[in-house]
């Protein structure tokens, strides 16, 4: 029970735990960095029991159990935190004296906005969030909800071998990333961001895109697993070519990279997919 391959999952769950911590302290930055680590023992339980020939049904379940929490309530709780913040940026903006609404410390402004919402929330205190907006950050709970059944799911259909059926929980979890991330890297300098990317941040299209994506978890969408059995172009060009779009992507557009390569993953999915349907009507 206690063996290798399962106590690097049990990281992968304490990872999911300190993420839903720091998002709830408006450490936003923290946040993504645990779930990084969820990500890479989630990536390493798999090698190390395979390794070992530890591969059981009991390890199976155990990773699911600590997805869930990973890459299901955690990316809920800091999508929930980024509505909150999305539904009034007036605080980080400055006026014509060049003055910022809100004078507290930059890195504290998460913690502001929190403090308001739940004032607001449990005990009505009249303020910005004092109306029916309040309840919209619940939407964010929609992330684990389809992430549970995504994964179970995922454990009974043998389907999902060499593909993936529907978007993966931890390659949603990246997307989500993206905005905390982005966020705090930029809190500082939020007044001088383009319209499109203050829209963009806006409670509702966070909820909107919050509700997009955790139902890509479940639909039957056939989706490219890096999984090489080969090494021949003719059968992985699509994953090559992810692969290359990657690494260049990453040093060039930084945290942007990460909407870039996830909305391209979707994309060659399609394409393959739409590929591997012709041939088969052609044969």
């Amino acid at each position: 029970m206690f063996g290798l391959a399962n106590l690097i999952t049990a990281l992968n769950l304490l990872g999911g735990i300190c993420s839903i911590i720091f998002s709830l302290s408006g450490r936003l930055d923290w946040t993504v960095y645990a779930l990084a680590l969820s990500a890479l023992f989630d990536f390493l339980d798999g090698f190390v029991a395979r390794l070992t020939q530890s591969n059981g049904a009991l390890g199976k379940q155990l990773d699911s159990l600590a997805d869930l929490v990973s890459f299901g309530v955690a990316p809920s709780i800091f999508m929930f935190v980024m509505i909150i913040v999305g539904i009034d940026q007036s605080g980080l903006m400055k006026n014509a004296e060049g003055i910022q609404t809100y004078a507290g410390v930059a890195q504290e402004y998460v913690v502001a906005q929190l403090i308001d919402w739940k004032a607001a929330f449990f005990y009505g205190r009249n303020n910005i969030y004092n109306a029916s907006i309040q309840f919209l950050p619940f939407v964010a709970l929609i992330i684990p909800f389809f992430a549970m059944f995504r994964l179970a799911k995922f454990n009974l259909d043998e389907r999902q071998s060499d593909k993936f059926i529907g978007v993966p929980t931890p390659t949603a979890t990246i997307f989500f990333a993206f905005f905390p991330l982005y966020f705090w890297f930029e809190l500082g300098n939020w007044s001088h961001q383009s319209k499109w990317v203050l829209q963009l941040f806006d409670c509702y299209t966070l909820s909107a895109v919050t509700l997009l994506f955790s139902m890509l978890m479940v639909v039957e969408l056939p989706l490219i697993a890096l999984k090489f059995k080969t090494f021949a172009w003719k059968d992985n060009q699509y994953r090559f070519l992810l692969l290359l779009v990657s690494l260049i992507s990453i040093p060039i557009f930084l945290v942007w990279a990460i909407p870039i390569i996830v909305i391209l993953y979707l994309i060659l999915s399609l394409i393959e997919h739409y590929q591997f349907k012709k041939h088969e009507i052609q044969s």
